[in-house]
């Protein structure tokens, strides 16, 4: 009888031990224990992060991290940490919350435009994933790799086509690279390389051109006909005279890329730079900022006209005015100047 009451005692023991361990492990991994009101939010795991780092990034998510904690070690996910961005959605679980962290990485739509520099694209990269900025510049201007691709300090800009691009948020530098090397060969197909054959330019001049193109109208319905109008130049040997150019070499120059120049004066055709199109005739040696799908297919799709000048339309604003001879430009000209002379614009 007294041993019957034991094996009682003892059922019944492991019956409350049994029944908190499974509450213990509901709660550790089925119960909700997300402490935030949103649908989803993102954690961005390092490269070789440790799980403190990755707990810290939690902790302001989650109700009970201590929880979290256990089964984190139970699951041998604090000795397995995958890089990456993971999304924990409302309402999720620990366990839900393991698994999405241990095995979904999500990528992201990464995006850029143009840029007047490449460190100014490194800087803008660095903002959307992993490597920082300074580590993406010295891998887009590896020298070894600039020449084994063809490139140069100039022309670097030219392989980096501004799109948006899906990439995982830890993607190296060297991969995201390789991977816009891969989108400027797609870029580049056989149509579009037929067209600039058959301009008689390279891929670097076409993109060049594009890149004034893009500097002179912001209107993508007129870029094919100031397209057209530095083509006619060319044809003609007259010098390209592109006051963006001139802007350029004045950034460069004083190293300052982030004065606004809204007016080219006399004195600014005198810079000795070699994308001055006032003072060397000729294609400048690379773009002068990043062009756009619309500008490059802008210069492959050039406008057929006997335009040879334009200027800003000061009674259509955005636009400009086209002429064919230089008494016409020079009476289009006169009107946008006397108009921002009256704005009192200097500079």
């Amino acid at each position: 009888m007294y041993i019957k009451k034991i094996l009682v005692a003892i059922a019944i023991i492991g019956l409350v031990v049994a029944a908190y361990f499974a509450n213990f492990v509901y709660g550790a991994m089925f119960k909700k224990n997300t402490a935030f009101n949103t649908e989803v939010e993102y954690i961005y795991v390092p490269t070789n992060a440790k799980y403190q780092e990755v707990r810290e990034q939690l902790k302001p998510l989650l109700k009970d991290i201590d929880s979290f904690d256990a089964l984190a070690k139970r699951k041998k996910y604090t000795t397995n940490i995958k890089a990456g961005r993971f999304a924990i959605k409302k309402d999720m679980s620990n366990n839900d919350i393991i698994n999405s962290i241990r095995s979904k990485n999500i990528p992201l739509k990464l995006s850029f435009n143009n840029q007047e520099r490449i460190q100014d694209l490194a800087g803008r990269i660095a903002q959307q994933i992993e490597p920082d900025s300074l580590t993406l510049l010295n891998v887009m201007t590896d020298k070894a790799f600039l020449k084994d691709k063809g490139f140069t300090k100039e022309t670097v800009l030219n392989m980096y086509i501004p799109n948006t691009y899906e990439f995982f948020w830890n993607t190296s530098a060297e991969l995201f690279r390789d991977k816009m090397l891969a989108e400027y060969y797609r870029f580049w197909n056989t149509s579009r390389q037929a067209k600039r054959k058959a301009l008689n330019l390279s891929v670097n001049e076409v993109m060049t051109i594009a890149s004034i193109v893009q500097k002179e109208t912001a209107k993508v319905d007129e870029r094919p006909r100031v397209a057209g109008v530095y083509l006619n130049r060319i044809k003609r040997g007259m010098p390209l005279q592109a006051d963006p150019t001139v802007i350029f070499a004045k950034k460069s120059k004083e190293n300052d890329f982030k004065q606004v120049i809204k007016r080219v004066l006399y004195r600014d055709l005198e810079i000795d730079s070699p994308y001055n199109t006032y003072k060397y005739p000729g294609i400048p040696p690379g773009p002068i900022t990043m062009p756009d799908v619309s500008a490059i297919d802008a210069v492959l799709n050039a406008e057929q006209h006997d335009y040879y000048y334009f200027v800003a339309n000061v009674k259509n604003f955005g636009y400009h005015k086209f002429a064919k001879t230089l008494s016409q430009h020079n009476a289009n000209r006169q009107e946008y100047v006397n108009w921002i002379n009256r704005q009192g614009v200097n500079r």
